[in-house]
């Protein structure tokens, strides 16, 4: 999985059943300073046609790099492949892309690899997101309970599993706005491209909120939609930031305040979307993706959730056995399993497909 961060891979060694995952093993690769500042041109429309096809083979190759720096054992199942994400644009004429071409995985480990598992779902009429929701319900799903899994990747999204009724729980699963992807920008910002991240909410943990601009910036209309709804950098992601900056700019906030106030954005856009569209606050609420290891934005969304019910429990996936940077890779791990068997890996009532699909083309082994 590399997600909307753009900042590297991480890699999920599963374990699986017809009802379970299992995490085996887990391992990190960053994208080298080059590839990424191309994988941020062609999320920012800046690629010209030859150089995106250039990309999407050259990605296609270091994923294969990567998977060679795991314990990978002798026999492979499938390899589930989300690709990097340089265009996301649900709607009334529906696109994604993922670059990461998947034929060298393929090639490299002789397994075949599911990948661009979004377009199914768009042309059954859904948003192509979120599709972790299926693996959410597995892992953390409880009886009796309300349980929200909140994934902190460049963007925020939530399932929410409501199982307090007798019968199948009630999920719901969207996104609900930025999480890291401007901190990351700002930090770039902020250093000339020396720190691409705000390290445990170091920075934001010594700035002050900016009020009056955070209040303007939550009566953005995608915080209001009702889902189903995704999103990614095409609404907030550079253009949103530089307004942004500009606006901080001239309130003359230091570099700790627009820290903060940027880190309070997504805590408090976080709580509004609960608000709007969940029809109660849940008990406990599991947060998962790089954004929960950032210790200031974890418990600024704590707070944030806690005005709408002073009861809820905010606890990081990692506490209950699966690392942060487990959730998503592993999330594909089922898609791709499940793609294997026919089976769909889309909930329509989320994503808002007509019918259940299934998500992923697969490319076989060569030989």
């Amino acid at each position: 999985m590399s997600g909307t961060s753009i900042d590297g891979v991480d890699y999920a060694l599963c374990a699986m059943d017809a009802g379970h995952c299992e995490l085996r093993s887990l391992w990190s690769v960053g994208f080298p300073a080059a590839l990424r500042r191309r994988l941020h041109a062609a999320a920012r429309g800046e690629a010209r046609s030859w150089e995106v096809a250039q990309l999407h083979h050259d990605l296609g190759r270091f994923y294969v790099t990567g998977a060679r720096r795991g314990k990978l054992p002798a026999r492979l199942a499938v390899v589930g492949l989300h690709g990097q994400t340089v265009f996301h644009q649900p709607g009334r004429l529906p696109a994604t892309l993922q670059l990461g071409e998947a034929a060298y995985l393929a090639e490299a480990l002789q397994v075949p690899v599911v990948s661009n598992f979004r377009a199914a779902d768009l042309a059954a009429g859904g948003q192509g997101a979120p599709l972790a929701t299926l693996f959410h319900v597995q892992t953390f799903g409880s009886r009796g309970r309300h349980v929200c899994v909140n994934n902190l990747g460049g963007i925020s999204n939530v399932t929410s599993i409501d199982w307090r009724q007798a019968g199948p729980p009630r999920v719901q699963a969207f996104d609900t706005g930025p999480a890291n992807v401007l901190l990351d920008l700002a930090m770039r910002t902020l250093t000339r491209g020396r720190l691409g991240m705000d390290r445990e909410g170091a920075w934001a943990a010594r700035g002050q909120v900016e009020e009056p601009l955070l209040r303007e910036w939550l009566r953005h209309p995608f915080f209001r939609r009702k889902p189903p709804k995704s999103t990614g950098r095409e609404l907030f992601g550079e253009v949103f930031f530089q307004q942004a900056w500009q606006q901080m700019q001239r309130a003359r906030l230091s570099k700790f305040d627009r820290l903060a106030t940027l880190t309070a954005l997504t805590a408090r856009s976080i709580a509004e979307n609960y608000r709007r569209h969940l029809a109660a606050p849940p008990e406990t609420v599991i947060l998962t993706g790089g954004g929960a290891a950032n210790a200031t934005l974890f418990a600024a969304i704590a707070a944030a959730l806690r005005q709408l019910n002073p009861s809820t429990r905010v606890v990081s996936s990692r506490a209950l056995g699966w690392p942060v940077a487990s959730i998503e890779p592993a999330a594909f791990a089922v898609l791709a399993w499940r793609r294997l068997r026919g089976l769909p890996g889309n909930l329509p009532e989320t994503t808002g497909a007509r019918r259940p699909v299934l998500c992923g083309q697969i490319t076989p082994a060569t030989a």
